[in-house]
């Protein structure tokens, strides 16, 4: 008795096949895109066994234990004021010593002279600080400086900073609203 031969499939079409599904899936599937909190780091400090003296009165010291209480200054505070608190201490107060130093800086972009402070925002957090908490901080302090920075641009332009288009403007606003945060690394503070 004689074997038949199988007959062959025609495998000519599957790689077509498999090359639009490859495709539909791409085209159709979302990526996950990775965010974050946005901070300028400083540059590397070139000589790090100097201290640098910063006059106390210009830094607001916020504190997270590990029990997440804020406090800011030494004082409770609720996270819902926070942003306030922010916006009011890095605002220009001059001759007020409660608020920090006021100094010039001129701005090439507006071709003159403005006020700026010389405040600073120095975060310290305990290592048991719940993440959502931690988060909550730099929401934050990430709308007191976006505030701030519509506020001033509003003033000198008539638009929100977001609305700029003119790259001067934005390095403008920028430099005249700079976000002065300070993080030191996490230790365990406590829930005192």
């Amino acid at each position: 008795m004689a074997r038949k031969a199988a007959p062959e499939i025609n495998a000519g079409s599957m790689a077509d096949i498999a090359f639009l599904l490859l495709i539909f899936f791409l085209v159709t599937t979302t990526m996950d895109v990775d965010t974050g909190i946005t901070r300028k780091l400083p540059p590397p400090v070139e000589n790090p066994d100097e201290d640098v003296d910063v006059n106390q009165r210009n830094v607001l010291k916020i504190l997270l234990n590990s029990r997440n209480d804020l406090m800011v200054d030494g004082k409770r505070m609720d996270i819902a004021l926070l942003k306030d608190k922010v916006k009011d201490f890095m605002a220009i107060h001059p001759d007020n010593p409660d608020y920090p130093e006021v100094t010039t800086r001129y701005i090439d972009e507006l071709g003159k002279e403005v006020p700026a402070s010389k405040g600073i925002v120095s975060l310290k957090n305990d290592r048991g600080t719940s993440y959502d908490m931690y988060i909550q901080v730099q929401n934050e302090l990430a709308r007191a400086f976006n505030e701030m920075k519509d506020e001033k641009s509003v003033e000198l332009f008539g638009m929100k900073y977001k609305a700029l288009l003119d790259k001067n403007k934005i390095k403008a606003i920028n430099k005249i609203v700079p976000v002065r945060v300070s993080e030191a690394e996490p230790e365990d503070i406590g829930g005192n």
